[in-house]
């Protein structure tokens, strides 16, 4: 055989076993992978980040922009998107019901794992984070695109909500009373002792500081490398373990609005399989009940202003 029909014929078994392995990507992506899969046909890539105009100024070519605040929300009610809304999200990013969806985003890939737990709720099957997000993507310098994504509407159908993914506060409030389950603020150490009730700058907030009583920390950021991608899962299972989350007890997970537990969420359910719910009222919800039992360490009393 010729070396140029050789090399063509190894190019195109190379790209059949990527197009056949897509749906076997596992729980995150490498850079290096998406990059030879961007012109996959199963693979839709969709951008969740939070800062304005970061996706027009350059994405990942071929992602579709999600707006956390809008789309993957109730628009009217404190909630997760409707079933419809989602599937019409979904299908309009040209997502098929065999498709792997990947997702990714700024601020280490917060509001990506947002998205993700939201799409687990609704039993979306093969679906990744892109490990390190945005930051890696971009300081490895590999390409961006302007041009937003021309994709054909897409079949994906949705299931009904799973509300057994979820945590409410009346679950919290159970899961303290019971003792039953492990609790996880994944805020900073400021933030859980009742120091702070919010990091500085941001607006929501609540009337009252400290903690879920009964609950562990284990700070988000303590999940991750230098450059953004996840520990390995002997890591993972270490930090974890050192703070009484070995998987032996159901996991609640927290923040304060909810995107930083989606993180620590994912490592833990989606990396370790430990049985997890994502609390997404958070904070901002369980620090304005009444009724419910908090631990302020630091004694911060709400002045007002």
């Amino acid at each position: 055989m010729e070396p140029f029909f050789r090399s063509l014929l190894a190019g195109a078994l190379a790209l059949g076993a990527t197009v056949a392995n897509a749906n076997d990507t596992g729980p995150l992506v490498t850079t290096e992978w998406l990059e030879s899969n961007l012109q996959n046909p199963e693979v839709r890539l969709i951008e969740v980040s939070v800062n304005p105009g970061v996706y027009e100024r350059g994405h990942i070519p071929g992602a579709t922009n999600v707006v956390w605040h809008t789309d993957l929300v109730d628009p009217v009610r404190r909630d997760i998107a409707s079933k419809e809304q989602l599937e019409g999200l979904l299908r309009n990013a040209g997502v098929n019901q065999d498709s792997t969806v990947i997702l990714y985003g700024d601020t280490n890939n917060w509001f990506a794992a947002w998205g993700a737990w939201v799409l687990d709720v609704y039993g979306v099957e093969n679906v990744a984070l892109l490990d390190g997000g945005r930051k890696l993507w971009e300081a490895e310098g590999r390409p961006l695109a302007t041009s937003p994504a021309a994709l054909a509407a897409g079949n994906i159908a949705l299931k009904e909500a799973n509300t057994d993914l979820r945590a409410l506060l009346p679950d919290v409030v159970a899961a303290v009373d019971a003792g039953d389950h492990v609790i996880v603020d994944i805020r900073s150490p400021d933030e859980f002792s009742g120091k702070v009730i919010a990091p500085e700058g941001f607006k929501e907030t609540a009337i009252r500081a400290g903690h879920v009583s009964g609950a562990v920390n284990v700070p988000w950021g303590k999940a991750v490398q230098e450059d953004g991608r996840f520990r390995s899962p002997e890591e993972l299972k270490a930090l974890y373990a050192e703070a009484g989350v070995d998987g032996s007890k159901p996991v609640i997970t927290y923040c304060r609005i909810g995107e930083r537990s989606s993180h620590t969420w994912y490592a833990l359910k989606k990396i370790l399989g430990y049985d997890v719910r994502n609390y997404d009222g958070s904070w901002t919800e369980y620090g304005n009940a009444v009724g419910v039992p908090v631990t302020n360490l630091a004694g911060t009393v709400w002045t007002g202003q």
